[in-house]
């Protein structure tokens, strides 16, 4: 931040100092509400949070090297001392914008995919000039505020990440560092109970190109209809990027690698060159369009954007991170969050990257959906029941729409393959084709009985909530007895049945791992912790595994433990 005394700070957001406080002592920065991330120097600002209060910390604080903190109440340490210091930490971050008068300020907003446009974007601005963007996805009332106030006076752009949990939010975001680029990436899902329906979503989003002054830009994605509709609430001029021959900033001739990595002409208006992502999944195309149509406005040669492009990897943790163990197993984790559309972008992805793989996912519900989100998470189970995966695992609560679904979509695949017939996808992988011979007798498949019921909204059969904890295998039988029955062919293994033994399975009596020649195999467990446990007994060598969920299941820790306990 640029440095400021005490003084100078309390006539910025309208505190008083404390007795203890230096009107004459400075503040270098950085500004934090962390007191493990103090450093001399600093501003610790206390937030009284439900769990936690900052001002039982401020003398921890001090001991660490902060010059003072921002309270609003008196503390045992030199202070100013404000009303509300969530207020006061944006009135100083905006007082401090206005001190820097030569900072361009890019605003990035979106259902998904902000903080990999917002990566990619900042790298590009650093080739032109000095940048400061959020670290992961620092993009709310706080995070906003302390991205910006880590400026200086060598400060040339900011890009910023604007999220909105409501309407408002991002007229608020606008209001402490006014953008002059604004970039919106797409109206989604992602908080849809929230906000009511995607067109209010579409409102909140909007406020960031309304914020644009007449000699800005608004970034608008061609290929999103309430994007585009943007266009008529703005004073600033628009450029389109997308696909479609509309964009003036245009990806053509996209082509995806067997590991889902995408490549396309970048077009534009004064040129045109090629570009090879690095990110993982084709709908990273779209977040690269859109930060190479920002900087194109800057005016950044379409050459030095491909290339930029071209070399840029994740920045950001948990976001389509790609990593093979030292026994081939590949590991997707894409578990910072989720929502409806970036589910589908993953699992898309996951196809392309585990192909002639077995394939697992972790997934959990997914939150925020209001009364949609029965529906929308059996939609999940449906997406990744038919995924053709050998093994899926539902983590955590209000699991029940999602297992539904996904029994319900095995059903099909069972029933479209037909008796004896050999199931589409690579659960139905040979012994041996992909990794050794499997060992070790999985359990045997459980019909959960007892406890609430759930009704899907198809008329499929209702998953049944387990009893007790661990992990359970889920769903009925298909054309056949319940698990632990005698069937035809041999004891059971695991899995659904279509009128007696496996379809396209071992032979009688044959150890089962998931994914040898039998329908997916679904399990709920508690945590991310069990799920891990699970994914430990079915993974071999060369299987990819794929664990996305909502931020609050915590599934990076799955994804930690199967990569061998290595902090991610």
């Amino acid at each position: 931040m640029i440095p400021l005394p005490l003084a100078r700070i309390a006539e910025m957001t309208s505190g008083a100092l404390s007795g203890m406080a230096d009107p004459r002592a400075v503040v270098r920065g950085p500004v934090v509400i962390d007191s493990r991330a103090v450093e001399p120097g600093s501003l610790f600002v206390a937030i009284k949070g439900a769990r936690v209060d900052g001002h039982d910390y401020a003398a921890q604080a001090i001991r660490a090297g902060a010059v003072a903190v921002l309270a609003s109440r008196p503390v045992e340490a030199p202070a100013v001392i404000v009303p509300d210091t969530a207020a006061a930490l944006a009135e100083l971050a905006a007082a401090q914008v206005r001190m820097l008068s030569n900072v361009t300020v890019i605003g990035v907003t979106g259902s998904a995919g902000k903080t990999s446009t917002k990566d990619l974007l900042a790298r590009l601005t650093a080739r032109i000039g000095a940048t400061v963007a959020p670290k992961g996805s620092f993009n709310n009332e706080l995070g906003h505020p302390l991205t910006v106030l880590r400026a200086d006076l060598d400060t040339r752009y900011m890009v910023l990440e604007l999220a909105a949990r409501n309407i408002g939010h991002i007229k608020d975001l606008t209001r402490i560092a006014p953008p002059q680029i604004g970039v919106v990436l797409n109206v989604g899902t992602a908080h849809l109970g929230v906000f009511g329906g995607k067109e209010a979503i579409a409102k909140a989003k909007g406020e960031l190109v309304e914020a644009l002054p007449r000699s800005g830009v608004a970034v608008l994605n061609a290929d999103d209809p309430l994007v585009r509709g943007m266009a008529s609430r703005t004073e600033a001029r628009v450029t389109y990027y997308g696909r479609g021959e509309q964009a003036s900033i245009r990806a053509e001739g996209v082509v995806v690698d067997a590991r889902g990595r995408a490549s396309f002409t970048l077009r534009t208006p004064s040129g045109a060159a090629h570009v090879s992502l690095q990110l993982y999944g084709e709908h990273a195309v779209e977040n690269a369009l859109a930060a190479a149509a920002a900087g194109y406005e800057l005016g950044l040669p379409v050459a030095t954007i491909a290339e930029e492009l071209s070399e840029a990897t994740p920045r950001s943790r948990w976001r389509m991170e790609v990593t093979d163990r030292a026994d081939g197993v590949t590991v997707v984790n894409d578990a910072y969050n989720a929502n409806p559309d970036s589910m589908k972008a993953a699992f898309s992805a996951f196809e392309m990257l585990g192909k002639g793989r077995r394939r697992f996912a972790v997934i959990a519900a997914l939150r925020e959906l209001g009364e949609d989100g029965p529906a929308l998470n059996a939609e999940l189970g449906r997406l990744a029941g038919g995924a053709g995966l050998a093994g899926l695992i539902v983590a955590g609560p209000d699991a029940e729409p999602v297992l539904a679904g996904a029994h319900a979509a095995v059903q099909e695949r069972v029933a479209q393959a037909g008796p004896g017939a050999p199931l589409p996808g690579p659960q139905g992988a040979v012994p041996g084709a992909h990794g050794p011979v499997p060992h070790g007798q999985v359990p045997r498949s459980q019909v959960p009985s007892g406890g609430p019921g759930w009704q899907a909204p198809d008329g499929a059969p209702a998953w049944q909530a387990p009893q007790g904890g661990g992990p359970h295998v889920a769903g009925p039988q298909v054309g056949g007895p319940q698990a632990g029955g005698p069937h035809a062919g041999g004891p059971q293994a695991g899995g659904p049945q279509v009128g007696g033994p496996y379809v396209g399975g071992p032979p009688p009596g044959a150890p089962a791992q998931p994914g040898y020649g039998q329908p997916t195999r679904i399990v709920h467990v508690p945590d991310a912790e069990s799920a891990a446990a699970e994914l430990a007994g079915w993974l071999r060598p060369g299987d990819a595994v794929l664990i996305k969920g909502p931020r609050a299941m915590g599934l990076e820790r799955t994804a930690e433990l199967v990569l061998g306990g290595a902090p991610q």
